[in-house]
């Protein structure tokens, strides 16, 4: 089985997306209905960049589905309650961090977005940690391997953590339960993963072409900008969350005319940042 796809490019442009497999593997097991798992992925958000290995992008995508394992989080981000045994790994105490484990969210899920849990049995260590072998550390390995290139040819990079998200905030998904989304949602840690002038720069090129963009919440970027965002090396990693609303069906899943609008967007900012230095900003 194929759990990711990575295609080498030649700027300083790293995309990546973590959350748009639909690829659900026969040892996953779950009790609930696919309907509510495929709620969980960003579905499309491939289609929507499919452009941007022609222009010298570097792309990195996941096909396992992030109910299965989300890539998005680290591998100490884990729901002991979810095991048949001890966990023998580390495993997080931040209180901050732990808020998307309370909410059923960690590197394995619990529960869906709205609550419905997806096991109806115990996990064993070992097929938890199989799916780290498989599925989390090949990803991290790509992007990595990506940014490091990037970041030899040209002495910076940009990384951009491609997501989307419902129009309506789920009742499980962010503290911020039944928030209605911005068109687009930019994100860099306050600061800490990308320089503040180059999200400005993104917020401003989305904003000027009509978008509603909100910076830093309800979404400031997780496990893969904070990992590989070093602004004060000239690595730069912001988290671009899309409203599915643009571009697809949230009920039927299919995507929708306003699909192409969007795509000519998300070129024009690809472009924009293909012929950016961060360094100059």
């Amino acid at each position: 089985m194929k759990f990711i796809t990575h295609l080498p490019g030649s700027s300083a442009l790293v995309l990546d997306s973590p959350h748009s497999g639909t690829t659900y593997p026969p040892d996953f097991l779950y009790a609930c209905e696919m309907t509510a798992l495929r709620s969980a992925e960003d579905t499309h958000v491939e289609k929507l960049y499919d452009f941007a290995p022609a222009l010298g992008v570097h792309w990195i995508e996941a096909h396992f589905p992030r109910s299965y394992l989300d890539a998005n989080r680290n591998t100490t981000e884990m729901d002991v309650s979810l095991f048949d045994a001890p966990w023998p790994d580390p495993v997080e105490t931040d209180p901050k961090i732990l808020s998307k484990v309370r909410l059923g969210k960690g590197l394995i899920w619990r529960t869906t977005d709205d609550g419905v849990p997806i096991y109806g049995r115990k996990l064993s260590v070992a097929e938890v940690q199989a799916r780290i072998e498989q599925c989390w550390k090949p990803y991290h390995a790509a992007v990595a391997q990506a940014i490091d290139a990037a970041y030899r040819q040209h002495g910076c990079s940009i990384h951009v953590n491609c997501h989307s998200m419902p129009a309506i905030a789920s009742s499980k998904a962010t503290d911020f339960p039944g928030e209605a989304h911005a068109d687009f949602v930019v994100g860099d840690r306050e600061g800490s993963t990308a320089s503040a002038a180059l999200s400005r720069l993104v917020c401003q090129h989305l904003g000027a072409r009509g978008y509603s963009v909100s910076y830093n919440h309800p979404y400031k970027g997780v496990e893969l900008v904070r990992r590989y965002g070093n602004p004060a090396q000239h690595r730069h990693s912001i988290q671009l969350e899309i409203n599915r609303k643009l571009y697809m069906s949230e009920e039927t899943l299919a995507m929708t005319p306003g699909s192409e609008t969007l795509k000519a967007t998300l070129r024009s900012l690809v472009e924009l940042l293909l012929n950016t230095d961060p360094r100059a900003l």
